[in-house]
C-alpha cells in the first residue's frame, strides 16, 4: 500500500509538471509569434527584454545579455550586431571601463518593445491561474516531501 501512495504522489508530481511546463510552452509559442508579427526574431525581443529590464546595480554589455540570454559569448555578440544592424539596440563605450561596451535600447527598440510589453500582459493574465495553481502544486508536494 505505501508503494502505491508513493506512485500516485510521483504520478500527481509529473502530472503537475507536465501542466506547468505544458502552460509556459503557451506563453513562450504566443511571445515568439508576436516577437515574428512585430518583424523581429524572437531572441532579439528578449534581448531588448533584457537590457530594457536589467536591474539598477546591472550594467548591459555582451556578457550580461549571454548570461541572461544562457547564450554563448559569441552567440549574444551575433545577436547584438544583428539586433543593431535593425536599430533595436546602440552599443556604447562603458565610461567606467573602456574595454567593454554597454547595449542599449535605440527608441525604435524602445517603442516595439513597449508595443509587445501589452500583448504579453494579457496573455500572462491569461495563464497566471494555471501557472499559479501548478506552482503552489508543486510546492505543496516538496513541502510533503520533506
Amino acid at each position: 500500500m505505501k508503494e502505491t501512495q508513493s506512485e500516485e504522489k510521483n504520478a500527481r508530481l509529473l502530472s503537475t509538471l507536465a501542466d506547468l511546463r505544458y502552460a509556459l510552452r503557451q506563453f513562450l509559442h504566443f511571445s515568439e509569434l508576436a516577437a515574428l508579427e512585430a518583424g523581429m526574431q524572437p531572441q532579439q525581443h528578449q534581448l531588448m527584454l533584457q537590457v530594457a529590464g536589467a536591474p539598477a546595480t546591472a550594467v548591459t554589455t555582451v556578457a550580461f545579455v549571454a548570461e541572461r540570454l544562457g547564450l554563448k559569448h559569441n552567440s549574444a555578440v551575433e545577436l547584438v550586431d544583428r539586433s543593431e544592424r535593425e536599430g533595436l539596440v546602440a552599443r556604447e563605450e562603458d565610461s567606467a571601463d573602456r574595454r567593454r561596451t554597454i547595449v542599449r535600447l535605440t527608441r525604435k527598440g524602445e517603442r516595439l518593445l513597449d508595443r509587445l510589453a501589452g500583448g504579453h500582459v494579457r496573455e500572462l493574465t491569461v495563464l497566471a491561474p494555471r501557472l499559479i495553481e501548478n506552482l503552489e502544486r508543486v510546492r505543496r508536494h516538496t513541502a510533503v516531501a520533506r
